[in-house]
């Protein structure tokens, strides 16, 4: 496998609750997928969760190179643990076209979060040529 792009991002804990607490369900459902915001919800910290979801889908733009400007959308990038509660992206929608027309197979992401702050790092790997 090659690797075709690296993205890293981190976002403030408080910057997210703030968001939320202006904005609600507006800015969740904007933000999150239906699945992301069960997760989320469920959890004690669920601000830090919804950070470092935030974090991971800003870090999937960037090991893609690609940014907002294709029309891509928050939900088109989805954060959900494997079997075996391991963090993985699921692409849908532009999001998942780019992938597609850039040559990427797989996304291996990494999520750490504390009170304060979420990261996430993203690598974007392809197939040998």
């Amino acid at each position: 496998m090659n690797v075709l792009g690296m993205g890293s991002d981190i976002v403030e804990c408080l910057r997210i609750a703030q968001m939320i607490d202006r904005h609600g369900d507006i800015f969740i459902n904007r933000v999150y997928t239906p699945h992301e915001i069960g997760y989320c919800q469920a959890r004690k910290a669920a601000t830090q969760h919804y950070a470092g979801r935030w974090a991971a889908k800003e870090a999937v733009l960037k090991a893609l190179g690609v940014g907002w400007s294709r029309g891509i959308v928050w939900t088109d990038i989805e954060v959900r643990p494997d079997a075996g509660g391991q963090s993985c992206v699921a692409l849908g929608g532009l999001a998942r076209e780019a992938c597609e027309e850039l040559g990427v197979s797989q996304l291996i992401l990494s999520i750490a979060h504390c009170r304060h702050y979420a990261t996430a790092h993203v690598i974007a790997l392809g197939a040998n040529d």
